[in-house]
């Protein structure tokens, strides 16, 4: 019988890790493939031709960052997440404009890596930069009468049906986030961490702070979103249909 489990090649170079963490993803689903260093990630991407490819950016011969730069400019656009182990927003970001589709920062819970892969592996086209690359991003109205959203990731301008909205850089930067993760269920802690950094001395009341100034500038109704989701207890979720424009 085939195996019809997504295949998943987990690069890391830390055996203590491979050994618990490809059994793990195996019995979350997943069929995994070890390579303990970055060349022989890309020897098992072009032999095995998995589903998606998780990479440490620490590793010998060819480090993470490295082999998703060799992917992207081979025009491979496999689905890529990163180990890593920096906690500046803006070092983690350069990751996502290179071309990768998620990170997730070390230490991690097995289980948080196994909800990241099921979401990437939900929203990405076979063969199609991720949102995460691309400069432009849009949601396009879905009926008459809906605004047209757009956010230019250059300029750092954000605008709705073409007026362009007065935002604090940490509103853009979050709407940001979320247009790159569309669909998922976004925890205040990891909005924190990845906006404002791990190590940012507030609380999650920040985060929520500037979700309500995206709202009103959205003219979206928490009770009937059009945009932006709000979870009880758990976060917020970005449900509009979002594209690389």
């Amino acid at each position: 019988m085939n195996d019809q489990r997504p295949r998943i090649l987990l690069a890391d170079d830390e055996k203590a890790i491979t050994s618990n963490l490809a059994p793990f993803l195996e019995r979350g689903g997943f069929s995994v493939t070890v390579a303990a260093d970055g060349q022989a990630a890309l020897d098992g991407i072009a032999a095995l031709h998995p589903d998606l490819v998780i990479l440490d950016v620490l590793m010998p011969r060819l480090d993470g960052r490295e082999v998703l730069r060799r992917l992207r400019r081979a025009g491979n656009w496999i689905p890529v997440i990163l180990l890593t182990q920096v906690g500046e927003a803006a070092e983690r970001a350069l990751a996502l404009e290179e071309g990768a589709d998620d990170y997730l920062n070390k230490p991690f819970d097995p289980s948080e890596l196994v909800a990241r892969i099921r979401s990437v592996l939900r929203r990405v086209t076979p063969g199609q930069p991720p949102l995460a690359s691309a400069w432009q991003l849009a949601c396009p109205p879905e009926a008459p009468g809906q605004p047209a959203l757009a956010l230019d990731r250059r300029s750092r301008r954000v605008s709705l049906d073409g007026r362009t909205l007065d935002l604090t850089p940490k509103a853009v930067a979050l709407l940001e986030y979320m247009l790159t993760h569309p669909g998922e269920l976004l925890s205040r802690e990891r909005l924190l961490d990845a906006v404002w950094g791990w190590d940012y001395p507030a609380g999650t009341r920040t985060v929520d702070t500037r979700m309500a100034e995206l709202r009103r500038a959205l003219g979206d109704d928490p009770a009937r979103p059009r945009f932006i989701e709000t979870l009880p207890g758990e976060g917020y979720r970005f449900v509009a249909r979002v594209v690389a424009a």
